[in-house]
């Protein structure tokens, strides 16, 4: 994709940050509400007229607090644009993470050839404390699993009607996005990593599933200046000093912190906030 041209660019799934003169960026979450809510309380009193906010994934944890999680999301989104200066919609993207990729692969369960080994693989990665923030349980899923596509079928038509339930969940699950990208052609925004032989649009399953190399990027990905991430699998911390690449993920959910970072347009950190 040459740069400063995404007329192409499906914007279903990819978001385009228009008019940008600050991005705040929200690492991996991992359904640590309080310190989400302690990161927001800072960042709604330093938002200024022409930020934008990107999350950038795993809003889902091993945790009892899940679905108040997206709450809080759509609580400081509606904080924000109650504020004096003028908030769009559109000045907000969510990007959808490894945790949220395969919570809506389980959704989409009854559509696998082999679904009882699918459901054990996503249940040792952590989906039944997403499942639970519905209403479901471990033991649930692991029987009605093996009674066939049509039970399966209604199970998962039920989560989907108690995710409807919730006030906003199922708009802002709808409106998660692959990646994000600065309309100048100079930052993109990733949940976990890039495959440097691809160009964006061809990424597929790299954006979320690490293949070990990001640190080692060392030129520019596709003119991008600077590819940003918020969740690293291998939980090695903070990277802001490096030319191509930046990684924000400061170990929510695994005994770190919760950062939000905020960048020029050229990718240079302006702030930052810490949950502790």
């Amino acid at each position: 994709m040459d740069m400063n041209n995404f007329s192409g660019l499906d914007e279903s799934r990819y978001g385009i940050l228009k008019n940008a003169k600050r991005i705040w960026a929200i690492g991996s979450i991992h359904g640590e509400l309080e310190d989400l809510s302690i990161v927001h309380k800072k960042l709604i009193s330093k938002f200024r007229r022409g930020d934008k906010l990107v999350y950038l994934g795993n809003y889902f944890g091993d945790t009892k607090h899940n679905k108040e999680t997206l709450d809080e999301l759509l609580m400081a989104r509606r904080k924000i644009m109650s504020l004096p200066e003028v908030f769009m919609p559109e000045d907000f993207f969510y990007l959808r993470g490894a945790r949220e990729e395969m919570f809506f692969k389980l959704l989409q369960l009854h559509f696998a050839p082999n679904p009882a080994l699918v459901m054990e693989w996503l249940l040792d990665h952590g989906m039944g404390s997403s499942l639970a923030a519905y209403g479901e349980t471990e033991s649930t899923a692991r029987t009605i699993v093996r009674h066939g596509t049509v039970a399966l079928t209604k199970w998962t038509t039920g989560i989907k009607r108690q995710i409807q339930n919730c006030p906003g969940h199922i708009d802002l699950t709808n409106s998660l996005k692959r990646a994000c990208v600065t309309e100048d052609g100079a930052l993109l925004f990733v949940h976990a990593s890039v495959d440097t032989t691809r160009p964006l649009t061809m990424q597929k399953d790299q954006f979320w599933w690490d293949n070990g190399n990001f640190n080692e990027i060392k030129n520019k990905f596709s003119d991008f200046s600077k590819v940003i991430r918020g969740y690293d699998h291998s939980n090695s911390g903070i990277v802001l000093n490096k030319d191509y690449i930046a990684s924000i993920d400061g170990g929510c959910g695994r005994s770190g912190k919760l950062h939000a970072v905020c960048f020029t347009p050229d990718g240079i950190k302006h702030d930052e906030i810490m949950s502790r």
